[in-house]
């Protein structure tokens, strides 16, 4: 009797639901990250997502909270906003519209650290994606534009994308009509480029990919 009864708790404890808690990253970016032109499920923090879904055990879940036209002066609002959703990591691609408008270098550095200093406060690994402006804006300001997201790597341990649009700028292929916006098969690229990126951060939090299956490995 007494062994049927351990037997039967057994069942009932093992066979309990055990609610995981979801890792929430969240994306503050522009149109570059929000998929102007694109579809939502088009755009690479979606395809991050199915690929985290995919990989790891622990459900994931991305919060897209870039806008188009945005500048690095919205996002520390922007920030404080998704803050109730208690993202683990941030993922921070801003300062393509700053660069754009001519906007200072130091104004630029100043926002972005305001958000990076938030985050930190918050407990969050936050991701720098860096970005460069086109040669027609200028030697000067074009090299103190592109060395202001190591500078602050470097300052705040993050961990850097040098070049959001690596692979992508420039090339008609993986563009828009526009020249400056991703088409889809560009925010595949650059998912692509960002998630080993995404991996980092989660091994941080202490989260191993599933082992891939003799098969998994073969085809890989």
């Amino acid at each position: 009797m007494t062994r049927y009864f351990f037997l039967t708790a057994f069942i009932l404890v093992a066979f309990v639901p055990v609610h995981i808690q979801a890792t929430t990253i969240l994306f503050l970016g522009d149109s570059l990250t929000a998929g102007y032109g694109v579809t939502s499920e088009q755009a690479y923090p979606s395809l991050i997502e199915k690929k985290m879904k995919h990989d790891y055990p622990t459900p994931a879940q991305v919060i897209n909270g870039s806008i188009s036209g945005s500048t690095s002066a919205s996002a520390l609002s922007r920030l404080r906003w998704y803050q109730q959703r208690q993202p683990e990591i941030l993922f921070l691609a801003l300062g393509a519209n700053d660069g754009l408008r001519g906007l200072d270098v130091k104004q630029l550095t100043a926002n972005l650290e305001k958000v990076v200093t938030v985050a930190h406060q918050n407990d969050m690994i936050v991701i720098l994606a860096g970005m460069q402006m086109p040669p027609n804006y200028g030697v000067e300001y074009t090299a103190a534009f592109k060395n202001v997201y190591p500078q602050i790597a470097e300052k705040f341990h993050l961990i850097f994308v040098p070049f959001l649009l690596d692979g992508v700028a420039g090339k008609a292929t993986l563009n828009q009509a526009d020249g400056i916006h991703p088409n889809a098969a560009g925010h595949q690229h650059i998912a692509q480029l960002v998630y080993p990126y995404i991996q980092q951060a989660l091994q941080h939090l202490s989260l191993p990919p599933i082992a891939p299956t003799a098969s998994q490995a073969i085809r890989q």
